[in-house]
């Protein structure tokens, strides 16, 4: 939300929406002085992994005009990298800043589920909803962060800064000593802000640092020449000193079958207040279920359609235990995987996309195909974990040289250490 300035969420149902109230992101922005440029496109809703989804126009690829930037953030990830502007933000629900970032060759940092307030942010799935950020250094993503992220009123699911803080105490208090210590130094006085990425990269003991890579993110699907960079990027950590471990997520297989049944269940929730009457466009109509079916039938796009049907679905009687609530058990598992590897390890390094953008047109219309996009970073979302999208240099494809990036997982709220190690390497 941006008060007084036209908020559509990429949608036709809020085409002419005028948000009355600033985010609370927005709000912290601008009391730091931050100048407003414009707003981006995004797949509409942010249902998407590509922004062609949008209801107005497809985003275009800075690198490459003929491919996409990526979703659902594609306009903001695209703005950066054509140095549009510094910064800008997007929201990250499965990926949605990651995976643009990647395509994009730029930083893209979702936080921890908390960590930011979601006060003012077009809600899509509740449960795994965050706003996060595009930006051209790891040094920039911390001074951002620490500007938007914090407590707040507004927003029951952020976490108080104390909260935090003994999170970190008693996650270090509890590690073996066959575990992972690097990060015993880095910000002990307690203190939640990102200063700065570069006075942690001195508080953090490489030598100690236990780097995870887990085998369920190197499959025989993943591009050869993409996982020759990720390999890379973890023997420049190994060059630092870190050391690097096989680990396993085995419920890995599951993140995308578990994204697919809570999201779109959520979004059938929170998107059913667009209804033509409290929010988005009026029709006319001789009846209310002619009213509804016109207002949102004109409203809303394909795709948004599709997630709502498959939601609805997934929560009417009969089928929520069998879907809805199996999925969240499920859900449980993967973060179970996350909590058993990080006794291992203090960070898990992944490829954040198999591969690099695809053509405009390549992939929208086989939906399973764009569901598939997200393979590499649902897992975090599902667990509430900060992870971020880093470069790790370009491959060829078609006589060209395109980017992909490295994803960086860590454990809850511990966003600081994962940028300074990240900063070590950008």
């Amino acid at each position: 939300m941006t008060k007084g300035i036209r908020t559509t969420a990429a949608s036709k149902m809020l085409e002419n929406y005028i948000a009355p109230y600033d985010a609370t992101v927005i709000k912290h922005l601008k009391e730091a002085g931050a100048i407003l440029l414009g707003k981006t496109n995004l797949d509409e809703f942010a249902h998407g992994a590509s922004t062609e989804n949008s209801a107005f126009f497809v985003t275009k690829n800075p690198h490459d005009l003929s491919r996409v930037p990526g979703g659902s953030s594609g306009g903001s990830a695209a703005a950066v990298a054509a140095n549009l502007c510094l910064f800008a933000l997007g929201s990250d629900t499965g990926g949605s800043i990651r995976q643009p970032a990647s395509f994009c060759g730029i930083v893209g940092l979702k936080p921890s589920y908390g960590r930011i307030s979601r006060f003012g942010l077009l809600s899509m799935t509740s449960s795994t909803d965050v706003v996060g950020t595009f930006t051209k250094t790891v040094a920039d993503a911390a001074l951002v962060l620490d500007i938007i992220a914090g407590a707040d009123e507004n927003d029951a699911t952020s976490a108080p800064a104390d909260f935090i803080s003994e999170t970190k105490t008693l996650a270090r208090q509890t590690k073996t000593s066959g575990s992972a210590g690097a990060f015993n130094l880095a910000n002990s006085s307690g203190s939640t802000n990102t200063t700065s990425s570069a006075s942690l990269v001195n508080a953090i003991d490489f030598s100690q640092l236990k780097v995870g890579l887990p085998k369920e993110y190197f499959t025989k699907d993943l591009d050869p020449k993409v996982k020759e960079k990720i390999m890379a990027v973890a023997n420049k950590l190994k060059s630092l000193g870190a050391e690097i471990i096989n680990v396993s997520l085995p419920n890995t297989k599951y993140g995308i079958p578990v994204y697919y049944l809570i999201t779109p269940s959520e979004i059938s929730s929170n998107l059913a207040r667009f209804d033509g009457i409290g929010w988005g466009r009026a029709a006319k109509a001789d009846n209310l279920q002619d009213f509804y079916r016109k207002s949102r039938g004109a409203g809303f796009g394909p795709e948004v359609k599709r997630r709502i049907m498959l939601g609805t679905f997934a929560l009417s009687a009969g089928y929520y235990d069998a879907y809805y609530k199996k999925a969240q058990a499920v859900r449980t598992l993967i973060i179970n995987d996350f909590n058993q590897a990080f006794k291992q390890v203090d960070i898990i390094l992944t490829p954040t996309s198999p591969h690099p953008a695809f053509k405009i047109g390549a992939q929208n219309h086989d939906p399973l195909s764009m569901y598939l996009e997200d393979v590499f970073v649902t897992g975090a979302s599902l667990a509430g974990l900060p992870a971020l999208s880093i470069p790790a240099g370009k491959i060829k494809v078609a006589n060209q040289e395109l980017p992909i990036g490295a994803q960086l997982i860590g454990q809850r709220f511990f966003e600081e250490e994962l940028l300074a190690v990240a900063d070590k390497l950008n």
